[in-house]
């Protein structure tokens, strides 16, 4: 379900999610503003691996303007997402040779549109050279991403 919306949906951002965690979204979904922030960390704490989790509370958190725990929360994502995804800290693969996939659903994809979450959440904390090299990064990785880091990319340019 979208936290934002109410739109019902059985697919999460990041992939899989275990039962439990997908009955806490749900109910994160349907709680009061207030609340959600409860029930999002408590499924972080039952599944640190669940990405989906990472991307719900980065969006809860952003939305309600509480940037510093919207990007504690896109950084836990991120490090999960690089560690599931075999990458480092410039998104190279940890081990030389493998294969990394930004444009599938999977941990790297995820792991590219948090750094964009995060070059969003840096610009409106006032850090706009940090959010320029994030998304210099992921021109770098994958120019053709289609993750909206253009529109970021504006922002940053104050040109929106």
């Amino acid at each position: 379900m979208n936290l934002l919306t109410g739109e019902t949906s059985d697919e999460y951002f990041g992939g899989d999610v275990p039962a439990a965690v997908r009955a806490l979204l749900q109910d994160a979904a349907r709680a009061q503003a207030d609340e959600r922030a409860v029930l999002l960390w408590t499924a972080q704490a039952l599944a640190p691996r669940c990405l989906a989790v990472y991307y719900a509370l980065t969006k809860h958190h952003a939305t309600r303007r509480e940037l510093a725990q919207a990007e504690r929360a896109a950084r836990r994502g991120l490090a999960e997402a690089a560690q599931q995804a075999g990458l480092d800290d410039t998104g190279a693969p940890r081990v030389a040779g493998t294969p990394v996939d930004f444009h599938g659903t999977g941990p790297a994809r995820f792991w590219l549109f948090t750094q964009k979450a995060l070059a969003f959440l840096a610009l409106r904390s006032g850090r706009p050279e940090e959010a320029r090299d994030r998304l210099a990064l992921i021109t770098r990785l994958e120019p053709q991403a289609r993750i909206g880091d253009d529109v970021i990319a504006r922002l940053a340019r104050g040109s929106f």
